[in-house]
């Protein structure tokens, strides 16, 4: 019993405050997501989806629409397809960079495919009367979850690799808020309910953190196996 005790003891000691706290976050996230569903699919409760959406009409003018468009776009096909191929390229050039590269490519893509299989899973019709001409399903947000797990993954790469602790915070709150605006401008033009929003968000952080800890362990193993140790020397 006591050797028990004192294996799980060892292995609680290994947990840092940072693994504990990813865990909490981690397990949050999956409980609301879950309990949004419910509220959408089960309840079929909208309040918060009207909410948002009289708050956006009490805002509305035409320079607030013409930047929203614009801030949008920023979570857009085009502009996903062309900026991870970019950022790879440049990645490629630098050694220490191209695990991040590897990176972009494999969550990217994966998360433009897991959305794509959630919107067909839960086929909720997109609101009747938005400003923008958009096809296919509403749940989650498209441009939420895939443009968030991008500029979230780029602040986890200027997290762990900027050494200047000012320009690092500068530069993740930067791209943070582009995650927001994004989720918001989707509102606020109608092509999107809050809820299809809020899942996009919990979704994408829930498979940016599953992705990063599934890649890092890959990376380890491949470090581990093919990472050619120091010469003896004769």
């Amino acid at each position: 019993m006591r050797g028990l005790l004192h294996t799980i003891w060892h292995l609680v000691a290994l947990l840092t405050v940072k693994v504990i706290l990813i865990g909490l976050l981690f397990l949050v996230s999956l409980l609301v997501l879950f309990h949004l569903i419910h509220d959408v699919f089960a309840d079929g409760d909208t309040g918060f989806d009207q909410m948002l959406f009289a708050l956006s009409d009490h805002i509305r003018s035409p320079g607030m629409t013409r930047a929203m468009r614009s801030i949008s776009f920023l979570g857009s096909y085009h502009y996903l397809i062309v900026m991870p191929a970019l950022l790879v390229l440049v990645f490629s050039f630098y050694k220490g960079m191209r695990w991040n590269g590897l990176r972009v490519l494999i969550i990217s893509f994966t998360t433009s495919l897991l959305n794509q299989f959630l919107k067909n899973y839960f086929g909720r019709p997109r609101p009747a009367f938005s400003l923008l001409e958009m096809s296919g399903f509403s749940f989650p947000s498209g441009h939420t979850m895939i443009g968030g797990v991008f500029h979230g993954l780029i602040v986890y790469i200027i997290w762990t690799n900027v050494k200047n602790k000012a320009l690092r915070w500068v530069l993740s709150l930067f791209f943070t808020s582009f995650v927001v605006l994004v989720g918001l401008s989707r509102i606020y033009l109608k092509v999107h309910y809050a809820t299809d929003v809020a899942a996009g968000y919990l979704m994408g952080l829930l498979w940016l953190m599953l992705s990063l800890y599934l890649l890092g362990l890959i990376e380890k193993l491949y470090l581990a196996r093919y990472k050619p140790g120091p010469q003896k020397q004769v």
